[in-house]
């Protein structure tokens, strides 16, 4: 999730972006992303953000994907955020945020291919109490086009999320809580047929390093799921059974 700060006019920052996604149907499933990424500000209430990243995959006996065990560059992206109003004068945050990326790596099978893919955000957030609790709410929509290698044709495939988070800071600078993220994945760009859906949830922490560093942890689990046309509790085809993100920033 994000929230709708995007920082002051001029600042900079250098971020590391560590994601893991583990477990699938059957088998063993790993896969990982490690992205690095650069931040600035050029303008009140704009953020722009350029990232490259490196995907590593260990599968085994998964059905439907290939045994594979690899780390490869896989692509780059940019993202970009508008904060409509702040919450400090408004009685929300509300920030647009706008990520798109090129990728050559398949980031569920790990096979070669072309991947692209635009990620829309709308996010909001509230003080419950000030300096205390915060709620955030993220709404995004996310299409999909994917070509492998080999491949006679491109696939299309979006997916609809809506997110809801809480944090109270237990002491200065550590604030600690729990996130939920519905999930529905549709094949075709227009949400056109219902392929699966998913319901994550799991804790959340944030800690204040130093006055120019900082420190973001996420695990979430797959609490619910189905895929269409099958009656098992969780969807393990579009979406993996848990998910992990640790973000380290440093302002310079």
């Amino acid at each position: 999730m994000i929230g709708s700060d995007v920082g002051d006019r001029g600042e900079r920052e250098f971020q590391t972006q560590s994601t893991g996604r583990f477990g699938k149907r059957g088998g063993a499933y790993r896969g990982g992303e490690q992205e690095f990424e650069v931040e600035f500000v050029p303008a009140p209430d704009f953020r722009v953000e350029l990232g490259s990243s490196f995907a590593a995959h260990d599968i085994r006996n998964v059905p439907g994907l290939d045994d594979r065990r690899q780390l490869a560059w896989q692509g780059v992206s940019l993202d970009l955020r508008y904060r409509f109003f702040g919450r400090e004068a408004a009685p929300f945050g509300m920030t647009v945020a706008l990520q798109t990326h090129a990728e050559r790596i398949d980031e569920t099978s790990g096979l070669p291919g072309r991947a692209y893919g635009t990620e829309l955000t709308l996010a909001f957030d509230r003080e419950l109490v000030p300096n205390a609790v915060l709620a955030a709410l993220n709404v995004s929509y996310q299409p999909e086009w994917t070509r492998l290698a080999g491949a006679a044709s491109t696939e299309r495939e979006s997916t609809l999320g809506v997110a809801m988070a809480v944090m109270a800071q237990v002491r200065p600078g550590l604030l600690i809580g729990g996130e939920a993220r519905y999930l529905r994945r549709y094949d075709g760009l227009g949400l056109d047929a219902l392929e699966g859906q998913a319901l994550f949830v799991g804790p959340t922490a944030y800690l204040k390093l130093s006055e120019r560093s900082r420190l973001t942890a996420a695990w979430s689990s797959q609490v619910w799921g189905r895929e269409s046309g099958s009656r098992a509790a969780l969807d393990l085809v579009s979406f993996e059974r848990h998910q992990a993100r640790i973000i380290y920033g440093v302002n310079f």
